[in-house]
């Protein structure tokens, strides 16, 4: 009787584990595949500990020999949000968004010799990252690219970057006001197996 009790605890156990499972991987392809470009925002202000869970998220991207060539800086006032808006209008920072972050690369920190620009790829994983933390929070966040066009220079010397802080990208961050529809973005040709 101990050996059927046993037996029937350990296979509940393992099912409840793989539902489980399958649960927050259904939950994670969900998040990814729902994600949208929010482009209005409602002004409301979020807190520190969002903020923090977005950080955590973005420095959790992978990066070329772990090296983390990424900076961040976050914008929380309103009259620098406001000037990015003015100076880079397809920035959305005029849409009410009450937070904004410039995601850079620390050029100090990135891979030597032929593997020096992998820091673009580094910095645009933890602005995925980021992206997707915030649409899992309820939250609504586009990604506004800057690098390698003139803009991450006029970013650069808006936020007094030294030399070595390369912006990639602004992503304003707020409550959404607006609902953007779901993309399918699924295309089967643009898939080929083991050669083109």
């Amino acid at each position: 009787m101990k050996k059927i009790i046993l037996a029937t605890l350990c296979a509940l156990t393992l099912i409840g584990c793989t539902t489980k499972q399958q649960s927050m991987e259904n939950q994670v392809i969900d998040n990814i595949l729902t994600r949208v470009s929010v482009r209005q925002f409602t002004g409301e202000p979020l807190t520190q500990a969002q903020v923090d869970t977005l950080l955590r998220a973005a420095m959790a991207a992978p990066s070329a020999v772990n090296k983390q060539p990424w900076a961040f800086v976050v914008i929380t006032d309103k009259r620098i949000i406001e000037r990015i808006g003015e100076e880079l209008p397809n920035s959305r920072c005029q849409n009410n968004a009450p937070l904004a972050v410039v995601l850079c690369g620390d050029l100090d920190k990135a891979l030597e010799g032929a593997g020096h620009d992998f820091w673009v790829q580094d910095v645009a994983a933890a602005t995925e990252n980021l992206l997707l933390a915030a649409h899992s929070m309820g939250l609504g966040a586009v990604w506004t690219g800057m690098y390698p066009t003139p803009r991450a220079a006029q970013v650069q010397e808006l936020l007094g970057l030294p030399a070595n802080i390369v912006p990639l990208a602004v992503v304003p961050v707020g409550y959404p006001a607006e609902q953007p529809a779901v993309k399918q973005k699924y295309n089967e040709s643009l898939i080929h197996y083991n050669q083109w």
